[in-house]
């Protein structure tokens, strides 16, 4: 007959279950304190105006919204955000994915080298290189010097003093600072493609770049969402080269959504409400922006 004490013991699976919920339950514990209840807490003070502990209820509540449509400045930070967008992350995109085709040649010598010269600008410091690049496009640096030796220019360009070239610097610093990031990506997918194809497309006739185009793209589909997805997020949410290179300037021309809701949190006079009001404009555009993408990139049969 079977005793009481042998019905309660546990199954193997249950032991199992048991198991698994007892490592996920802190884990998504953890991921609720830090993660969704500040994002419910900035949903709260984004209805609410005032300043420190005087801040109440807004009236109507979407007042903070409301004021986004007719903030110029706001408009101008996404279309600051929206340029870098979509000039950077199609061209870092592309470079990181020729770069990693290249080096991932059976007959390129000395991989190692070149790989960790080309990731190594994501592992600088970004106030270091953003001093680096600040002293390179001021007006008596080197570029300005080079493209005078040249004969290029007549008189140095205002680099980070015009709208459309300080853009250029901080597109360019973006481009330096990450395309080796998102190469390493790709050299991770192009391990897993079949290097029986790339030979058996050779064998047919194709060239290095239709043999790049027609098997290698597709078997890459699934990482080259994966650092679409993840860069445009990343662009939506810039702050630390807007802030580091530009400032901002001139007269907010580069300055990003991120940029302006720090300003407007802890450089102006604190505006919290407003702030997280653009927070959640910004939350709301990346979760557009990341379903559209998954809905266009994610083709599986």
């Amino acid at each position: 007959m079977t005793t009481a004490t042998e019905r309660r013991v546990l199954s193997v699976p249950q032991r199992r279950n048991l198991t698994g919920w007892g490592f996920l339950i802190p884990a998504a514990l953890l991921i609720f304190v830090m993660s969704f209840w500040p994002m419910f807490q900035a949903l709260i003070i984004s209805l609410r105006t005032g300043r420190g502990t005087s801040m109440r209820f807004a009236d109507p509540l979407w007042l903070n919204y409301q004021r986004l449509v007719d903030d110029d400045v706001f408009h101008l930070t996404i279309q600051n955000t929206l340029i870098y967008l979509v000039i950077q992350v199609p061209i870092m995109l592309m470079l990181a994915l020729v770069l990693a085709n290249l080096l991932n040649s059976r007959k390129l010598r000395l991989k190692g080298m070149w790989r960790t010269a080309i990731f190594l600008p994501c592992a600088v410091s970004l106030v270091s290189y953003s001093m680096v690049f600040r002293t390179m496009f001021a007006n008596d640096g080197l570029v300005n010097d080079a493209l005078m030796g040249l004969g290029l220019i007549d008189a140095p360009v205002h680099w980070l003093s015009q709208p459309g070239t300080a853009r250029f610097v901080l597109i360019l610093g973006l481009l330096w600072r990450w395309t080796g990031y998102n190469m390493v990506f790709y050299l991770a997918g192009l391990q897993s493609v079949d290097y029986s194809t790339l030979e058996a497309a050779r064998v047919d006739g194709a060239g290095p770049i239709r043999t790049f185009w027609y098997v290698t793209m597709p078997q890459l589909k699934p990482m080259i969402l994966l650092t679409v997805i993840m860069s445009t997020n990343g662009t939506l949410q810039l702050f630390d080269e807007s802030w580091n290179l530009t400032q901002g300037g001139p007269a907010n021309a580069s300055m990003t959504m991120s940029h302006y809701l720090y300003w407007l949190s802890f450089q102006n006079a604190p505006n919290f409400g407003y702030a997280a009001a653009i927070s959640y404009v910004i939350l709301i555009m990346v979760a557009i922006l990341a379903a559209v993408q998954m809905k266009v990139g994610d083709k599986r049969d």
